[in-house]
């Protein structure tokens, strides 16, 4: 299992290390605190009812044996692919092709379904968007305009990532603080516990809600100091998150009762409670946030593409790097179309079930691999991030992960089961023929 691992450093020699803590945090950040957070907290309170926000902090106990695992994989394999060379160092290269198309599924379902979000945003203030073809020509617009702005180099979509993940947690705060002077405490009171189908039910949601840090670290082979940096921002920025969500949650049940379960843009209710023209500017920060999650997948998941090309799976010529900015540019512009289509041609409401539902399962194979990578003491790094408590945390984050997954519906595994098939036997054809 070394050879997979030696040929990709061997490969990712033109790639430039530029990507420090902060960089890498935001990145957490910018891709997890997305459009999700301005629809669900009326989603949530419709099915969990006053108890809503223990469904926010049921996912974030389940997630907390995630992000360890991640900080332990992450400071043990530095190479370019994040959860695919994680998996492929552990168990071989088959496995890690798997894990690789369903983390590339999940996240150009993400992303096309952020983007899709963001037509609908928009309409809400010009609405000739909703329209079929000006929606696809504004698809293809932003699409094309972001694609252009990450094939001129990491550094540049690095401090883009910073700057919009601010531009997006910033007013969330603002609007949290001047909220709470609004809060009726009797709101908070739950006053019958919801049965576990209705908190279960809304787990998948909260999953790809809280999802971002397995793309935010495919870019590993550009990091500085990966076996340091990666468990740093991995803990930081999962925390701001995990904060963020709840508290929006908390806030927003506070300020609107019972009736936040039948707002569809509950925080754009809350800023018209707080200021006159509030509305609009919660509008326009949602814009931001969806702006900034397409922004940054398209730093992230691309590398997922270059990954697979370097080492096979896919066509040579995706892994492809620019000479002048250093970048897998073909990687960049095949990932946007992809996600460019699929925008046009779905919902975020599915779109979101799919890539929370693939992303369970990228997350369940982190877990072992994680505990696999250490056991073996894998990897040529010093000091690297050890999981306390041996394999009890990476089968705790299996044990709760296996159970959310119990909620999809049929329809959920079928898009995801076809979408893997297909790709597993693309890799059949390419790479069985060659042994």
């Amino acid at each position: 299992m070394t050879e997979p691992v030696q040929h990709r450093r061997s490969g990712e020699s033109a790639l430039l290390r530029v990507v420090g803590f902060w960089s890498l945090s935001a990145a957490i950040v910018n891709l997890t605190i997305a459009g999700s957070i301005f629809a669900l907290p009326g989603t949530l309170a419709g099915s969990a009812g006053s108890a809503a926000p223990l469904v926010y902090v049921t996912g974030a106990l389940l997630f907390v044996p995630i992000v360890l695992c991640f900080a332990a994989a992450g400071s043990r394999v530095t190479a370019t692919g994040g959860p695919y060379s994680y998996v492929d160092a552990a168990f071989g290269r088959f496995p890690g092709f798997v894990i690789a198309a369903v983390l590339w599924i999940s996240s150009v379902a993400g992303s096309a379904g952020l983007a899709a979000a963001l037509v609908d945003q928009l309409s809400q203030l010009c609405p000739t968007l909703a329209e079929p073809i000006p929606r696809v020509l504004f698809l293809v617009g932003t699409y094309s305009l972001l694609a252009a702005f990450n094939v001129r180099g990491i550094r540049t979509g690095a401090i883009a990532i910073t700057v919009l993940a601010a531009a997006k947690a910033l007013p969330l705060l603002i609007l949290e603080l001047a909220g709470s002077r609004y809060v009726h405490l009797e709101n908070l009171k739950i006053h019958t516990v919801p049965a576990w189908t209705s908190i279960s039910g809304s787990l998948v949601l909260v999953i790809f809600a809280y999802s971002g840090i397995e793309t935010a670290l495919a870019p590993s082979g550009e990091v500085r100091n990966p076996t340091r940096v990666v468990p740093l921002a991995a803990f930081a920025g999962a925390a701001a998150v995990l904060a963020l969500y709840i508290s929006v949650q908390v806030v927003a049940q506070g300020m609107l009762g019972a009736a936040l379960a039948h707002k569809t843009a509950p925080l754009v209710a809350m800023g018209q409670i707080i200021m006159p023209g509030g509305g609009v500017l919660v509008a326009v920060t949602a814009t931001v946030s969806l702006i900034g999650s397409v922004q940054g997948d398209l730093v992230a998941s691309p590398r997922v593409i270059y990954a697979l090309a370097r080492d096979g799976p896919l066509p040579a010529w995706l892994a492809a790097v620019s000479e002048k900015h250093q970048v897998p540019a073909r990687a960049i512009v095949a990932h946007a179309l992809v996600a460019c289509l699929l925008a046009a041609a779905g919902s975020f409401t599915v779109l979101a079930l799919v890539s929370g539902g693939a992303f369970c399962l990228v997350y369940i194979a982190v877990c072992a691999a994680a505990w696999q990578l250490q056991r073996t003491n894998y990897g040529g790094t010093t000091a690297p991030f050890r999981i306390p408590a041996g394999p009890v945390i990476p089968l705790m984050g299996i044990a709760g992960l296996l159970v959310v997954l119990t909620t999809l519906e049929l329809k959920e595994w079928i898009a995801i089961g076809c979408a893997a098939l297909s790709l597993g036997v693309f890799y059949a054809a390419r790479v069985w023929p060659r042994r």
